[in-house]
């Protein structure tokens, strides 16, 4: 959500932002709907003084025997025209609001512009890609392998589903214990096991809501979670923390899920693009000063997943027109897939400021001070594990379609040095 009051006093400011985003001005608008609630609100207080003076102004003319019809003629038309006026103010505080919710998070200066991923700006790269002759994609290996079956899952569950077996589910549970240790055990992340299904408001604070609904799977009264950085950072959500407390660090591993709505096409083999998969998330909850280096620092931690397990990767920042509607400030950290020759997204780090925390109303107040501010929030995949499976597989195929298991990860797979069929 956005400050109201700044985009009254620099309008121009919040519509270049916009136009980074490839967005049209919308101050004059927004400006519009505020002036016009304004207005009726200026208009509702004068109806309600006068009522009330007018109440007293009638009893004191029947004391005095003087002619109260007058007033009460006015009165009564004050009780007639009030209830327009409350509803015409109520209307146009919904319509401001509204309209508020749907325009996305302004990027921060340093952001790159340009209209989508061809104009993100690559900061870093890790490890040297593999020459792996004849490289075979995750989905190849998995199905030879007898342990990756789409067939199975679709049957059940439609497209867009998995089923593993043996060494590869054990595989992914790895994964997922592997990067909780080192963000509960190295990074001083607090575990936390959330909900799987939320309200709507928790939902709107994260800024899902209402732009993406498309994209959630509903069940009567909540909604699957996308991702655990719903619950997460909801955690303050509605709250007053003590800044001195900050940062608060969460993780979590949970499914998540995605209707996948406008992907009809795209990586439609394999498990790139699941309705339902796992993730281990960060959320980082800081004082308005901590934000740009818990940035960096919530970023190296999702790379230091990647290092243990020796996947080459490159970290981007995206550009004004690749990022998310919550984001300020994103860097995305791509895993070198031999089998498709290329990087793909495996992490998403993204700064959202204090966008969310408004719509949340969570705030933060020094220790011995009255006045509160918005905390920022942050949040990343720490990392997607399905997407890290896919990654060890690609990266750890062997001639004969086994696979390799990563050193650090063969106490979590009792030892075990390499997947066959």
């Amino acid at each position: 959500m956005h400050d109201l009051r700044a985009i009254r006093e620099n309008p121009e400011s919040f519509d270049r932002g916009l136009a980074r985003r490839g967005l049209e001005p919308m101050s004059p608008t927004v400006l519009d709907l505020d002036s016009r609630r304004r207005a009726a609100q200026t208009q509702l207080q004068e109806m309600q003084a006068r009522r009330n003076e007018a109440a007293k102004e009638i009893g004191l003319a029947k004391r005095e025997g003087r002619d109260a019809q007058p007033l009460m003629d006015e009165m009564a038309q004050l009780k007639e025209r009030l209830p327009q006026v409350e509803e015409e103010e109520k209307a146009l505080g919904a319509e401001l609001e509204g309209l508020l919710a749907s325009i996305p998070n302004l990027p921060a200066d340093d952001v790159p512009e340009g209209p989508d991923e061809s104009a993100n700006v690559e900061i870093r790269r890790w490890g040297e890609p593999k020459a792996i002759a004849d490289a075979k994609q995750h989905f190849e290996l998995g199905e030879a392998l007898g342990l990756m079956d789409f067939e199975a899952a679709s049957r059940m569950s439609g497209a867009r589903f998995t089923v593993l077996k043996g060494g590869l589910a054990r595989l992914e549970r790895a994964l997922a214990d592997f990067m909780l240790d080192i963000h509960t055990g190295e990074h001083g992340y607090t575990e936390i096991a959330p909900p799987l299904m939320v309200r709507d408001n928790a939902l709107f604070g994260t800024g899902q809501l209402p732009k993406f609904e498309e994209d959630l799977f509903r069940t009567g009264d909540h909604y699957l979670i996308p991702t655990s950085e719903v619950p997460l950072t909801n955690l303050v959500n509605d709250q007053i923390v003590a800044t001195e407390e900050l940062p608060y660090r969460y993780t979590a591993l949970t499914p998540c899920f995605r209707a996948e709505a406008g992907s009809a096409g795209r990586d439609t083999r394999g498990m790139i693009r699941q309705h339902q998969f796992w993730k281990v998330e960060m959320v980082s909850v800081t004082a308005p000063d901590q934000s740009e280096a818990e940035h960096q620092r919530m970023t190296q931690c999702a790379e230091t997943i990647l290092q243990r397990l020796g996947l080459p990767y490159r970290v981007v920042t995206l550009c004004t027109g690749d990022m998310g509607f919550s984001a300020r400030k994103t860097y995305d950290i791509e895993v070198w897939l031999p089998g498709q020759n290329m990087y793909r997204e495996i992490s998403s780090c993204s700064n959202c400021g204090d966008f969310q925390a408004r719509r949340m109303k969570a705030r933060c107040r020094p220790k011995g001070e009255k006045q509160t501010q918005f905390v920022h929030t942050l949040n990343g995949s720490g990392v997607a594990v399905g997407r890290c499976l896919i990654a060890v597989l690609e990266n750890y195929q062997q001639p004969d379609g086994s696979i390799l298991v990563p050193e650090a990860l063969r106490p979590y797979m009792r030892g075990l040095e390499r997947i066959t069929a």
